[in-house]
């Protein structure tokens, strides 16, 4: 399996300059974050991934549309790989204008307002990542599976620190915490 931090958004530049919540709500892409999706999408290509897992998030599904588009493969949502809430861009866009600006996808499965509430703690989160661990786990496509989520899940599952559009390989049945090695950029 492959772990995917989703592309820069203006919260990302304006957070890595002052350490503080610039107040957006579920941010987009930057032009700069759609470049490192793209190229990142373009070294998934020599790996074996057959379907996308993505969070819900605005940048996330950003990230995913460029991914799918580029290898053609499906993509489902499932919330549970959604960033820990503590930031104003944790804050989710309400599944109804999901839809309509993603008609394809199916979200009839979350609800209005799928979000964790503000200050989740790391605890929650942790016990959040273990649920998906255990049950993507017992999933026999696994190991096709790119899952494209945020900076804080990532951590939880692998305790890497990644960039934005980073790739993590990851094992889910390897003993928690860890399992997982950064792909690097030279990967075959």
């Amino acid at each position: 399996m492959i772990l995917m931090r989703h592309g820069q958004t203006v919260f990302n530049v304006v957070y890595g300059k002052t350490r503080k919540d610039p107040g957006i709500r579920d941010p987009e892409l930057t032009d700069d974050g759609r470049l490192q999706v793209a190229r990142a999408a373009e070294r998934l290509r020599n790996l074996t991934v057959r379907r996308v897992i993505a969070s819900p998030y605005r940048r996330t599904l950003e990230t995913a549309e460029i991914v799918t588009e580029t290898l053609d493969i499906p993509l489902f949502i499932d919330p549970s790989v959604g960033e820990r809430a503590v930031f104003a861009c944790d804050i989710g866009t309400p599944r109804s204008a999901l839809a309509e600006r993603w008609p394809d996808l199916t979200l009839d499965h979350l609800e209005e307002d799928w979000w964790p509430a503000i200050e989740e703690s790391e605890a929650a989160l942790d016990r959040r990542c273990q649920r998906f661990r255990t049950r993507i786990a017992g999933d026999g496509a696994w190991s096709g599976t790119l899952v494209i989520t945020h900076w804080g899940v990532i951590r939880a599952l692998t305790r890497h620190r990644v960039q934005n559009a980073d790739l993590v390989r990851f094992d889910p049945t390897a003993p928690h915490p860890g399992g997982g090695a950064v792909v690097p950029e030279t990967d075959p």
